[in-house]
């Protein structure tokens, strides 16, 4: 089986003003905010070129020529919650466990913590977790929500994250990915364990076609 091809880019930067005045406080806020819309945005057409050109791509041979690109919700930076400790896993399965995949095959994966944040006027927690000869740091952050199965694949959608220089890490939904195996049934890819399930609506990052079915 191919591999689950990872997608991650962390685009997300920090902009120190370092003035006092308001106006000039305005003007740095939207630099920011120009400058993450075209990080993403970016990041995006890459992603998009590499689906239609590529080799590597999941997308059939056969269906490359006529990829117009993937569908996405719009950018939202209020859905980017940063300097997030990995907090220590506290609940009652099993630290080291078999993650099914979408071939019906077992990968050995740990549970490496949570990250806990406030989205929509309440707490939520997601589990992150790593594979066997992963670096420890990196970690698979899958994730279920209110639109898994209808807008966005049934069986849920991704997030890489890569620690901060200060060991804090940051989820951007914006970032949120499909598996690989929403456009070829080759690919093994992970599914959302239910502990991953966030009872809310998440509207950031890849969505399926409209009229697309999921399952």
């Amino acid at each position: 089986m191919a591999p689950e091809h990872d997608h991650d880019a962390h685009d997300h930067d920090a902009h120190d003003g370092g003035h006092d005045h308001q106006d000039e406080h305005q003007h740095e806020h939207a630099h920011h905010e120009h400058s993450y819309q075209a990080a993403i945005a970016g990041y995006r057409a890459e992603k998009d070129a590499f689906f239609k050109s590529s080799s590597r791509s999941p997308i059939p041979a056969a269906e490359r020529p006529t990829f117009q690109g993937l569908p996405y919700y719009p950018i939202d930076e209020d859905l980017v919650f940063d300097e997030l400790r990995l907090e220590p896993y506290g609940g009652s399965e099993p630290s080291n466990f078999q993650i099914p995949t979408s071939d019906g095959k077992l990968r050995p994966a740990h549970r490496a913590g949570t990250f806990t944040f406030e989205l929509h006027g309440a707490p939520r927690r997601l589990t992150a977790y790593t594979f066997d000869g992963g670096n420890g740091r990196s970690l698979f952050l899958p994730f279920l929500d209110e639109t898994s199965g209808r807008e966005t694949y049934g069986a849920g959608r991704y997030l890489d994250l890569e620690p901060d220089d200060d060991g804090t890490y940051a989820i951007d939904f914006n970032l949120a990915y499909h598996p690989s195996c929403v456009y070829a049934p080759e690919y093994s890819c992970p599914l959302t364990p239910a502990e991953n399930r966030l009872v809310t609506r998440v509207e950031a990052g890849e969505r399926l076609a409209e009229g697309a079915t999921s399952h």
